[in-house]
């Protein structure tokens, strides 16, 4: 059993506000929805939903892409959602992989970003801000003004030295990173791993449909961005690769893209379906934190021994309250 803080990730929905309702009441300490304006919710408008549904949880987006808004939009977006849950909010930032890649784009450079986020700090400080060779600010009015100054917890998704430099030059208070700790992250106060998966049943079949529903969507976001990263002949070496790149492949190179991302970590595309039936389901424990309760929890463990002080689980399928009890049980030792 580990005391390690446990979180929840979701894309934005109209459902996504009562999944975080249900994750408060089972114990979970903080909910993050994603920046995904491609799969067609908007992350504050959630964050505002699951506010109105909750007391304790923490709430805030995993993570902001900058070029998808003016600084001004989050800052205020931000503000807002204090307003509603004050002393619960925190945000994040990243330099967008998955969003980006959806729309064709690379990730933005380190240096934009931290030139956004110190943007974004002062004017949440209330202070005037030089942006796109502007003044900008938060013109509260004065019903609103007693919001600023304000300053909330900055997390920073980060793999590398360079994201680790712009973290520690912003103040920010920790570095997310995916499935393991990463040596950069004890320099922070906060050091949250990312992951996902599905707890497995006693007996039950790691290759069945209800495996396949729970799992499917972001074991499959590894040959997106494998695909994305290192190019067809890198996917083909990964089980099932070979028909997953078949059916991208077919697909004209101009909107490649979309089709590689649609249903990302939401459900399973045409390509990803072809995988899973050529045999991909193999590597699910490889790829994704599946298994036994005993084997997921024994793994978070090790995780806050390494030195996480948070888990982040991305749970996906149709029953993601049954996700959120098993996982957080096995987490707890229950």
């Amino acid at each position: 059993m580990s005391n390690i803080d446990v979180s929840v990730a979701l894309p934005p929905s109209f459902e996504s506000a009562q999944h975080i309702a249900t994750a408060e009441k089972l114990g979970y300490r903080r909910a993050y929805l994603y920046d995904t304006p491609f799969e067609g919710d908007d992350v504050w408008l959630d964050l505002h939903r699951a506010a109105d549904l909750t007391t304790t949880i923490e709430l805030g987006p995993a993570v902001l892409v900058p070029t998808q808004r003016h600084p001004l939009v989050n800052a205020a977006q931000t503000v807002s959602l204090h307003r509603l849950a004050p002393g619960r909010v925190l945000t994040s930032f990243g330099t967008g992989f998955s969003s980006r890649a959806a729309i064709g784009q690379p990730p933005i450079r380190w240096s934009y970003l931290e030139a956004y986020i110190r943007a974004y700090q002062a004017l949440l400080a209330g202070e005037v801000v030089d942006w796109e060779g502007a003044a900008i600010k938060l013109m509260l009015t004065s019903a609103q003004a007693d919001a600023l100054p304000l300053r909330i917890p900055l997390l920073l998704a980060a793999t590398g030295p360079k994201g680790a430099g712009v973290a520690k030059r912003v103040g920010a208070d920790g570095l997310i990173s995916m499935f393991d700790v990463l040596p950069g992250q004890r320099d922070f106060t906060r050091a949250v791993v990312a992951t996902m998966g599905t707890v497995i049943d006693d007996g039950e079949d790691p290759a069945s449909e209800r495996v396949r529903l729970a799992v499917g969507a972001p074991w499959a976001a590894a040959y997106h961005f494998v695909y994305t990263a290192k190019g067809a002949d890198a996917v083909r070496e990964m089980p099932g690769g070979s028909a997953w790149v078949d059916v991208i492949e077919k697909v004209p190179e101009r909107v490649r893209h979309l089709h590689i991302h649609q249903g990302h970590m939401v459900e399973m595309n045409d390509a990803d379906l072809a995988a899973w039936r050529a045999g991909g389901y193999v590597s699910v424990s490889s790829v994704t934190l599946s298994g036994p309760a005993d084997t997921v929890g024994k793994a978070v463990t090790a995780m806050a021994e390494a030195g996480a002080t948070e888990i982040m689980i991305e749970p996906s399928g149709p029953d993601i309250a049954r996700e959120l009890d098993t996982f957080i049980s096995a987490v707890r030792g229950r």
